[in-house]
């Protein structure tokens, strides 16, 4: 290998030029080039005269940095002609210059570097000439390149500028940042023979600017398109800038033709931008969407969204005899969180969804957000005081679209001491005394909270809907030694509960009613609770044989019992309610109807207990080849029930009693279930009467009265490669400073249009759930109870028909109407620089299809075929 550095050379003509190269690999010393060279400073004295050297001269055809090059082959220099070859893999590089060829040749006298390419045994080219400078690459067959002046001119290139592809016929290069291309095609498809090409006799190129061209027209697998475009603009920008959002053409029956998506991204500065987007439709129906989003590292991420919106719709429904139907929401979205490094020990956060109650139902193709009934913002500052003492406050949010019930509250106020030891000595030498684990805590909240019907608002009514309410709490415990397999942990609590009103009600035998009164103030109510718990791990283990596959199924169980005394400090608030005219009386406590609860009546004194489930086996690793590694498969991840006795009642002594289960079947399938039994028998109206139905013989341990059961399961083939999903879901980047307001957008986004997030290496996946929940209430009337139960299905999955064709289908089912609320469908073409997508609802609020074609290169995301169509089921 020869590899030779090239010195900018001295005055002296092609003689001092040839001494200023060398071969590395030679043995020979290398030339002194500065013998014959003096400072100028210094003056020779010879017989009393003294003799001034010349100053150190540049030549003009000198090159002002150096150039290091290497070559497989050789290198030649011609001293006459000033001229110097490289040959075989030849490699140089000067400033932001790098060139690669089988040959390359350098004139000094002109500047000129020209390089070739070369051909293999059997014709095929070889080591065509790579040249980059700054962002841009080509590959060419021949070069042309002034090093002084930087222009240059190249044959049959190939040029990559960000994500766009140009091969042109010719390309001169005028500037470091600009070149002009004659009979040139673009693309964005990365294959030597393209699926998709413009055509056009002259381009200009500005590196990471912009490209543009002249009359242009389109080719699909090098078949022309008759039909041009006048000029084409390619933008070939990195990082963020402003620039014109283009819009979607999109047909509704309801709202007519449409423009959606037009708008404009401005950067403001670097930590805030703001984009800008509207839908115009026919009928006179507008959305005008402005989001904001601002963002400085290491202090504080977040994102304003305000969208505002006139629906005028096609009047369908035929109770009116206007044409149109028309309505006006909004909706604000801020999202805000600090880094955590930016003030240590204190945190603000922000997460706000405000707006009209009726705005997710009215908008266009959006299936997701139609039935999200139920908006809610937060909020919430908190300071810590070295983890000691911890005050946030809070302000909450939360209105239904159904009843159109607007809830505030604002603000709320949480304070919490952890547990300190007064007792505990600072130097602690040894074990301590006893009264020295004695511990004391203290947390407690002030809650404030107002409503009001967003269809008849009024700020005085609003007033007059106040409530506010405090609650603490003051916990002693005391941690005592265990005895032995047993943990004791005595304990005592108290609780005080402050409300701003009370609620007073009585029959009124005129009307046959139950009449309410509201009375403000300040009330008070108080509680005290002691207690001593025991709880203990009881293990058991069942062995298998040495030829089974399952070594053996280990069973824990962890029961729990409680002494517990309660006094009654709440009965002088509570009192016998007449609720219809038969005589019938319940018990309330004045305080029903609060912010806070109200404290329950009658003395306890009896036991609590429970028992928790465990349940695994160990089970023989079938990947392990040595047979002797072992994998834990849980069975049952917790099973059990909890109820208490109350020692001190003349009736009901026994509470309900609570179970519960949960598990994770086959590692696939997340079961949780939970139930409610009471214990005692019912009148012929529902309500309790002092006797037990509880038999274990007969294995009845009580009444249902309500219960709740969720199921979700996934599978997923493997990735093509065979590889697990799993693996592949760890190596996709997480961009921190997104927030969840963003990412939550990003989703539904993804939801609305999965066709265009389809995943071609996964063959095929299901996710499927199912939730049902009961609950046995009394009626508004008091007439009795009436059980209301709520069941759905969920469905998502896709499987690939071909490797280049998916479809797939989401969809949620109701079970209490017997209705497929929401479904819809997809079906994705991969099309390699292309993608082909086909979105169906034939389901739900609003009906539509969606066909796109589009280029996936980010520069040419504009360029769209796009068909869409919606219809109202309304």
């Amino acid at each position: 290998m020869l590899i030779l550095i090239f010195i900018q050379p001295v005055s002296g003509g092609p003689a001092a030029v040839h001494q200023l190269f060398w071969n590395a690999d030679t043995t020979a010393p290398r030339p002194d080039t500065t013998k014959g060279l003096a400072d100028t400073t210094i003056k020779k004295k010879t017989d009393s005269t003294s003799r001034h050297i010349d100053s150190l001269k540049i030549s003009k055809d000198s090159l002002d940095a150096p150039v290091k090059y290497s070559a497989e082959d050789s290198g030649v220099l011609v001293v006459d002609t000033k001229a110097f070859y490289l040959y075989g893999k030849a490699k140089t590089d000067y400033k932001d210059m790098q060139l690669e060829a089988a040959t390359i040749g350098f004139d000094q006298q002109t500047q000129t570097v020209k390089a070739f390419g070369s051909r293999d045994s059997s014709g095929n080219p070889l080591s065509k000439p790579l040249f980059l400078q700054s962002d841009m690459k080509t590959v060419s067959d021949s070069i042309f390149f002034n090093l002084k002046t930087g222009k240059g001119q190249v044959k049959n290139t190939f040029l990559q500028e960000g994500e766009l592809f140009v091969n042109a016929r010719v390309l001169k290069k005028v500037s470091p940042d600009e070149a002009f291309a004659g009979w040139a095609r673009l693309t964005t498809c990365n294959l030597d023979t393209p699926h998709f090409a413009f055509r056009t006799r002259k381009m200009k190129i500005i590196n990471n600017k912009l490209g543009v061209s002249g009359p242009a027209f389109a080719e699909f697998e090098g078949v022309p398109v008759p039909i041009g475009i006048p000029f084409g603009l390619f933008p070939l920008y990195k990082g963020r800038h402003s620039g014109i959002l283009a819009p979607a053409f999109t047909a509704s029956e309801d709202f007519g033709l449409g423009l959606e998506g037009l708008g404009y991204y401005k950067v403001i500065n670097d930590y805030v931008d703001l984009t800008t987007r509207a839908n115009l439709y026919s009928y006179g129906g507008w959305n005008l969407n402005l989001n904001s989003k601002y963002i400085q590292r290491y202090h504080f991420t977040g994102s304003v969204n305000l969208t505002f919106q006139n629906t005028k719709s096609l009047n369908r429904s035929g109770s009116s005899a206007e044409e149109f139907s028309s309505s006006h929401s909004f909706m604000i979205n801020w999202s805000h969180s600090r880094d955590s490094r930016a003030r240590p020990g204190t945190s603000f956060s922000a997460n706000v969804n405000f707006g009209s109650t009726r705005f997710n139902q009215t908008l266009l193709n959006n299936p997701f957000q139609n039935f999200q009934n139920q908006l809610n913002s937060s909020i919430s500052y908190s300071k810590d005081w070295n983890g000691k003492v911890n005050i946030s406050l809070n302000a909450n949010h939360n209105q239904n679209s159904v009843t159109r019930l607007v809830n505030l509250n604002l603000p709320t106020a949480n304070v919490n001491v952890v547990t300190f030891y007064p007792f505990q000595k600072k130097d602690q030498v040894g074990t301590g005394k006893w009264y020295e684990k004695i511990g004391i805590g203290y947390s407690g909240n002030f809650i404030n909270q107002l409503s009001f019907y967003d269809t008849n608002f009024n700020f005085r009514r609003m007033l007059d809907t106040l409530q506010w309410g405090a609650q603490h709490s003051l916990p002693i415990s005391l941690s005592l030694p265990s005895l032995g397999p047993v943990t004791i942990s005595p304990s005592v609590s108290y609780e005080e509960r402050w409300y701003g009103q009370r609620i007073l009600r009585h029959w009124n035998t005129s009307g046959q009613k139950v009449d309410t009164a509201i009375q403000k103030g300040l009330y008070t109510a108080r509680q005290m609770s002691f207690g001593l718990s025991a709880s203990t791990r009881i293990f058991g283990t069942y062995k298998f044989g040495p030829h089974s596959n399952i070594i053996g199924i280990r069973h824990e169980i962890r029961p729990t019992i409680s002494l517990n005394y309660k006094p009654d400090m709440a009965s002088k608030y509570f009192y016998n309610l007449r609720i219809d005219s038969t005589g019938r009386q319940i018990r309330v406590s004045q305080f029903d109807g609060g912010v806070i609860g109200p404290f329950g009546e009658g003395t306890f004194g009896g036991i609590s207990f429970g028992v928790d489930n465990l349940l695994e086996m160990k089970v023989k690793d079938k990947k392990d080849s040595t047979g002797k590694a072992t994998r834990k498969v849980k069975l049952i991840d917790g099973f059990g029930f909890n109820s208490s006795y109350n020692l001190m009642a003349d009736s009901f002594a026994l509470s309900n009693i609570n179970i519960y289960a949960r598990s994770t079947l086959f590692e696939k399938i997340n079961v949780t279930a939970g139930a409610i039994l009471d214990p005692y028998a019912i009148d012929n109206r529902g309500y309790r009467v002092n006797r037990l139905i509880l038999d274990p013989t007969k294995f009845k341990f009580g009444r249902l009265t309500s219960g709740n059961l969720a199921i979700a399961t996934q599978f997923q083939s493997k990735t093509r490669d065979g590889k697990d999903p799993k693996e592949k879901d760890k190596n996709i980047p997480v961009d921190p400073f997104m927030t969840p307001d963003e990412q939550q957008r990003q989703l539904q986004f993804a939801r609305a249009n999965p066709a265009e997030f389809t995943d071609f290496d996964i063959p095929w996946s299901l996710s499927l759930s199912y939730s049902l929940t009961f609950n046995n209430v009394l009626k508004s009337d008091y007439s009795g109870f009436e059980t209301k139960t709520y069941s759905s299905a969920n469905f998502n999955g896709d499987f690939s028909l071909t490797e280049k064709w998916k479809m797939g289908a989401t969809g949620y089912y109701d079970f209490s109407t017997a209705k497929l609320q929401s479904f819809s469908m997809f079906i994705s073409r991969e099309m390699h620089c292309w993608q082909m997508s086909i979105n169906v609802t034939p389901i739900g609020l609003y009906r539509s299809f969606n066909i796109t074609l589009n280029p996936k290169s980010g520069i040419l995301r504009d360029l769209r075929i796009n068909r869409s169509r919606s219809f109202s089921s309304y």
